[in-house]
Parts: structure tokens; sequence; C-alpha cells
């Protein structure tokens, strides 16, 4: 279902419905500073399991989430001096950090590393959705496996069958946000995206 929504000021009876379709196991699609993102509740499994159905992706490739500022994230991130400071300067922003987790992180977004993608997008859709969960949701972007992001928030309607909501806000990004790794003494650029990663690189 597509409902239109203000980018810059999103209507809070249109993001309360989004947040009221994640409360019941949706997985619903919304626009970050990157490229449109599908998401669901972090602590829903089902709502996890449905997510990687609807994006046909392979349960090797972990998700990332979407916390609402660096208070939400130091809930899930283990955070070192020098994790804070790179995420302190570069958040909100397109960027998705790897950082080693902490025992709140549920298992089934955990590389064997016990590490995790975090998120926080500059974008006011998805932090006013974020917000009025009061947790973080785990986001992926929304494109098929291996192809490029959708922009059209009615393509993605159409392409991904299962959606419980589409929040649309005109036309999104085509490109992801870069991955930059965190848990070592030095950042590594995993994937180079939106953002200047220069900034990251040794």
């Amino acid at each position: 279902m597509l409902v239109e929504v203000n980018p810059e000021y999103p209507e809070p009876r249109k993001v309360r419905r989004a947040v009221q379709a994640i409360e019941e196991g949706g997985v619903v699609a919304y626009p970050t500073d990157t490229a449109y993102g599908l998401g669901c509740d972090l602590l829903n499994k089902k709502a996890i399991d449905r997510l990687y159905q609807i994006k046909g992706l392979d349960r090797s490739h972990k998700l990332s989430f979407v916390c609402q500022g660096l208070t939400n994230v130091s809930q899930y991130a283990l955070m070192h001096d020098h994790v804070f400071r790179i995420l302190r300067k570069h958040l909100p922003g397109p960027y998705t950090f790897i950082v080693e987790a902490t025992r709140d992180v549920p298992k089934i977004v955990q590389n064997a590393r016990k590490a995790v993608g975090i998120r926080v997008p500059d974008h006011p859709v998805v932090m006013a959705i974020t917000r009025e969960l009061g947790r973080p949701i785990i986001s992926t972007t929304a494109c098929r496996p291996g192809a490029p992001p959708t922009p059209d928030p009615r393509e993605i309607d159409a392409e991904f069958r299962g959606l419980s909501l589409v929040l649309d806000a005109g036309p999104g990004g085509t490109v992801p946000s870069s991955i930059i790794d965190i848990t070592g003494p030095e950042p590594r650029i995993i994937r180079i995206g939106a953002g200047d990663v220069a900034p990251f690189e040794s």
C-alpha cells in the first residue's frame, strides 16, 4: 500500500501508521538519505524472516539496522573511544558502520565476528519512525540482490510483494550507503557508495 508522506515534515499520523505496521510484524519501505530502504522490527524474528523472503536475500547476508541517534547506537554497539569519535563526526549521514555488537543485538543480525552494521540516516521520515517506535528497525536497501536500488516508490510497491506499507516521499537515490568497518584499529572500506570515503582511507 502506497502512502504519500511529506519528505521534510512527515505527518505524525502517517508515521504512526508505519510504526503500527512494524509493531504488527510487517515490513515497510521508507526513504533514507541514500536510497529507499525495506525494514521491520529488530525484535521480531518472524518479521526478519519475512524481510529476507520479500527481498529474496540469502540468509548469509547480514542486515544492518537504523538507530535514531548516538544514544540509541550505544545500546547496541561497543563504544570504544575511536568508534565514538568516528560516529559522532559522521552521523547522521550516508554511511553504514560495522561495529562490535553488544548483547542487546539479536544474533540473527550479527556476523560471525559478533559485529553488526548500524545506520543513522539524515532523513526526517525514517528518523521519525525510529523515534515513534522507540527502538531501531532492521534495514536493507530496496533492491534485488546484485541490482541497483529502486528509486521509484511505486515500483518498490509493485516489485516487493508482501510489504505492509510504502511511504512515498518522492524519488529516492540510486546509490546505497558506503559501508565502513570500524571494528579494528583502523577503518576499513567495505563498499564505496554515497558519502565521502576519503576520511576512511589509510
